[in-house]
């Protein structure tokens, strides 16, 4: 019932699909079960800080924050007090949620932090990470180039950055079908079958 009384409390920070809707938040949750059990993580706090990592985004790309983790932690810590939630644990899901971002602080000091930092970054990787890349791209008005341009830039370093064992594996098979997709890509550009 928390957790889904959660999704649905996260969801309703989502009127519109894109790159970070709410289908990302839900293969991000998803990524973070698979590898939670195999880790041996607290379930419970990873799936809520799943949930809700990025509550503030559409804030953020409105202008109206200028930090989602930071905002998504402070809206997930009322919403759980509000529910009566232990606070060692509110606790627990909001330092995964601030510490989520592969690009700015804080590091993740917990196991549940540092499954939600990879499963984040797994989301951009592989099939999905492809699509996603092309879909900002779309949103954004960016062409083929800069997009190769970002997963050089970012996206294939992600692989390097996975903080557990699990997420490491998952992230060797995502960065090989990337680096595929690139090669070939480029030679399509170049004229090339």
């Amino acid at each position: 019932m928390l957790i889904e009384r959660t999704r649905e409390f996260a969801k309703s920070f989502f009127e519109k699909e894109g790159t970070h809707g709410f289908s990302h938040v839900e293969r991000v949750f998803n990524l973070c079960m698979h590898i939670g059990m195999k880790e041996g993580a607290d379930l419970e706090v990873l799936a809520l800080a799943a949930l809700l990592h990025d509550i503030a985004r559409p804030l953020e790309s409105a202008g109206k924050v200028d930090d989602h983790a930071v905002e998504s932690s402070r809206i997930s810590r009322q919403f759980l007090r509000s529910l009566g939630y232990p606070e060692e644990k509110v606790e627990g899901v909001a330092h995964a949620i601030e510490s989520h971002r592969f690009s700015r602080g804080p590091e993740p000091r917990t196991l549940e932090a540092r499954i939600l930092s990879d499963a984040d970054k797994l989301d951009a990787m592989g099939a999905i990470g492809i699509a996603r890349v092309f879909m900002y791209s779309g949103e954004h008005g960016r062409d083929i180039e800069a997009s190769l341009r970002h997963f050089e830039e970012k996206i294939l370093k992600l692989k390097d950055l996975m903080y557990t064992e699990t997420a490491r594996r998952m992230a060797e098979e995502r960065h090989r079908f990337t680096v595929q997709f690139i090669e070939r890509i480029k030679r399509e550009i170049a004229g090339e079958i």
